[in-house]
């Protein structure tokens, strides 16, 4: 990209001698909408967006008529380390963040092994961490059954959070929680004002699930709406009668919103995230034996997909994050294409921008809706206070990207550890071009520049 030329003589006294660096483009998203500015960056944060360059000694880059959005904060990212890295680890997800312009990440604390639910194995987690993170993440807490008198310590060490499954989360080392086990822990959560976040399934013994299947439709009923649906009216009860921060994860039954527009119109402090794989996919669409698409929540139908859609513009649902979720392919299960046996879990991390782009493009959505569902929107669940937006004192975490640029997803431009994706050979639209941390430029036009800059975030 070329260096900036001053375009006016004036002499902006405030600002001589106090700026490192200016990014200038024709399409910058702030706060107040979108506009041609000049972004002023001192000591990795921003001090102003101007309309006129300075006069000064300070480095600049043009990035023209590329998008320059806030970095993309994901809070919903599952990287498996220590214990499970041979699924993914923190280099490789970093990595594979980094490319997709995601600047902040948190990780979830299942998966790895031990579980994030005590003191010493979250030491062990940031202890694994180091020397491997190529963009910042913070980490969430877990709750299970018994592990009440940990929450307090675990706050006390910087945790942003804490996650909890209504139903069997896959690892054994993480069960889930009953109403019990909620109420020993939803008033200290919101002494401290911390988010609960919550894996919304209430499975029912008495219904029908098959053994194995390679039928898309047959594991689609096997976790009905009813489940989701009867575990959110759980959530909203509790919510209210402890006024607990709570957010709902990865919603994919539309049957739920109702509920959940009730809820916020009682000013309930409720919080709902969807995932791109909800808004790109649809059921009709999904092979049989193809179990890289198997989730859980699973992908519902187009009807059903449509009305997350409409929620997502109507603000009920407030942004959207990948649920990054890998495993190893022979856990995948893409051999035998068993749905039943498979993981659960999408992989698509990288993809996280374009996918949900090429998506909303569709739905008549703007640049604008972009920032707010995967920058502004998202940062507030973990209280990141200085990220997710382009605005004075903030952060200068920034993607660079061309939303009229599109490229196929092969397995060479992969960077997760495992080439596994649903989104293998999709045409996209959304071409990340430079993912910047702190006003460095980290990321370019495929290219790592500066690895091992990311930072752990704690909570203040």
């Amino acid at each position: 990209m070329a260096a900036i030329k001053p375009e006016s003589k004036k002499l902006f006294s405030l600002f001589l001698g106090m700026i490192d660096f200016v990014i200038k483009s024709s399409r910058v998203i702030t706060p107040g909408g979108m506009r041609k500015a000049f972004v002023l960056i001192k000591e990795g944060k921003i001090i102003d967006i101007t309309d006129e360059l300075p006069q000064g000694e300070f480095q600049a880059e043009d990035a023209g008529d590329n998008v320059l959005m806030p970095g993309i904060v994901d809070p919903h990212v599952h990287i498996n380390e220590p214990g499970r890295t041979e699924w993914e680890g923190f280099d490789t997800a970093t990595k594979a963040a980094l490319a997709g312009g995601i600047t902040s990440l948190v990780e979830m604390p299942l998966n790895a092994s031990p579980v994030t639910t005590t003191v010493e194995a979250f030491k062990k987690k940031i202890n694994s961490a180091k020397g491997k993170i190529h963009t910042n993440c913070g980490f969430w807490g877990g709750i299970i059954p018994g592990n009440e008198k940990d929450i307090e310590p675990l706050i006390e060490r910087g945790i942003l959070g804490f996650k909890a499954f209504l139903t069997h989360s896959g690892i054994d080392e993480f069960p889930n929680v009953t109403e019990a086990d909620l109420r020993k822990v939803m008033q200290v959560i919101a002494k401290h004002n911390l988010p609960l976040l919550v894996h919304c399934e209430l499975s029912d013994t008495a219904h029908y699930s098959p053994l194995t299947t390679t039928i898309y439709s047959d594991y689609l009923a096997s976790r009905p709406k009813k489940w989701e649906d009867d575990a959110i009216a759980l959530m909203i009860r509790l919510c209210e009668e402890y006024n607990c921060r709570t957010h709902i994860v990865h919603l994919s039954s539309s049957d739920s919103l109702e509920q959940i527009t009730k809820a916020k119109q009682k000013g309930l402090p409720l919080t709902v995230e969807t995932c791109q794989h909800y808004l790109y996919f649809n059921a009709e669409e999904i092979p049989d034996g193809k179990t890289e698409y198997k989730c859980a929540p699973p992908i519902r139908e187009k009807e059903n997909n449509e009305k997350l859609w409409q929620a997502l513009k109507d603000n009920i649902i407030d942004f959207v994050a990948t649920d990054h979720s890998p495993a190893p392919p022979e856990m995948k299960q893409l051999e035998s294409g068993d749905f039943m046996k498979a993981w659960g879990g999408i992989s698509s991390i990288q993809f996280s921008l374009p996918a949900l782009w090429t998506a909303a493009k569709k739905q008549n959505c703007s640049l604008n809706d972009m920032a707010k569902w995967l920058s502004e929107s998202s940062a507030l669940l973990p209280q990141l206070r200085t990220k997710g937006k382009i605005e004075k004192g903030y952060d200068a975490d920034f993607v660079v990207w061309n939303p009229g640029e599109k490229f196929t997803v092969t397995k060479d431009i992969i960077h997760h550890r495992h080439k596994i994706t649903p989104y293998l050979n999709e045409e996209l639209y959304g071409v990340v071009k430079q993912t910047w941390l702190k006003g460095e430029k980290v990321y370019d036009s495929g290219k790592f520049l500066h690895l091992n800059k990311g930072e752990i975030l704690f909570h203040e």
